[in-house]
């Protein structure tokens, strides 16, 4: 497991994303959520304006900055904030807000990040939100999405990027199969990412594949279990963050991996 293993909250400032509990409609709702990570634990509050859900249409750069901006103001009073954009002046509005985090599913903003000298979060992603679950397809997933985060890394670090996370985008334009073959090599991701000096970054959180696997198909308020299954996993095989729903059962999880065997058996 990778020292110092961090958890990422979620705040979302919209009205679709597809976990309807991490949906904040207001400012004020949105700031009491990521306090209230903080206070749970959370290392990283990751405040994002527009669903990148399957999907999800685009959402205008003026709605998206007066989703965001203040959230992330007052949220970075508190804690480490990072941005959820894929729009370069989102990103340098929240970063100038004091967000040290550029949380990017479209694995272009590397640029903004190093102006800034902030962290990056660079994921994969097949096709774009909209159409990314229609079929898609690879002929070798984990040559396809290493190749590409491998690109991105040496990109990035041309750029100037601080703090880097390697993400294989579970969810984002990937069946059932693609999520399970990538989950099985993260350690295989966690050795690429350290040849650039960057982190792991896992999100399974109560996504829908989660809820393909059991005997009966599980809607979204039932995958808890599967997301702190895969979340465990990733972490005991190096990851160095995971993006979570639920950020109590995650640190509590987090906590337990991390003592000592005779510690917990006491």
């Amino acid at each position: 497991m990778a020292l110092n293993a961090q958890v990422m909250g979620i705040v979302n400032v919209t009205p679709d994303s597809f976990y309807p509990s991490s949906r904040s409609t207001s400012t004020i709702e949105a700031v009491a959520a990521g306090t209230a990570m903080f206070a749970l634990g959370a290392d990283v509050v990751d405040v994002g304006g527009e669903s990148t859900r399957p999907g999800a249409s685009d959402v205008p750069e003026r709605e998206e900055l007066e989703r965001t901006l203040a959230v992330v103001g007052a949220l970075c009073a508190i804690g480490e904030v990072s941005i959820d954009t894929q729009k370069p002046a989102v990103a340098r509005a929240a970063l100038s807000a004091g967000a040290r985090i550029v949380n990017d599913v479209s694995a272009s903003l590397f640029g903004v990040a190093g102006e800034h000298q902030a962290g990056y979060v660079a994921m994969h992603r097949q096709g774009v939100s909209a159409t990314m679950q229609v079929d898609p397809h690879y002929e070798n997933v984990l040559v396809e999405v290493f190749g590409f985060l491998a690109d991105v890394a040496r990109r990035a670090r041309d750029a100037g990027v601080g703090a880097l996370w390697l993400d294989p985008g579970i969810g984002f334009g990937k069946t059932v199969e693609h999520n399970l073959t990538l989950l099985a090599h993260v350690e295989d991701l966690v050795e690429l990412a350290s040849r650039f000096d960057a982190g792991v970054l896992i999100g399974t959180s109560r996504k829908r594949f989660l809820g393909a696997l059991g005997p009966t198909s599980l809607e979204v308020q039932d995958r808890l279990e599967g997301s702190l299954a895969t979340e465990a996993w990733a972490l005991i095989y190096g990851a160095s963050m995971v993006r979570v729903h639920d950020v109590a059962a995650a640190v509590q999880l987090r906590e337990l991996l991390t003592r000592p065997v005779e510690e917990v058996s006491a």
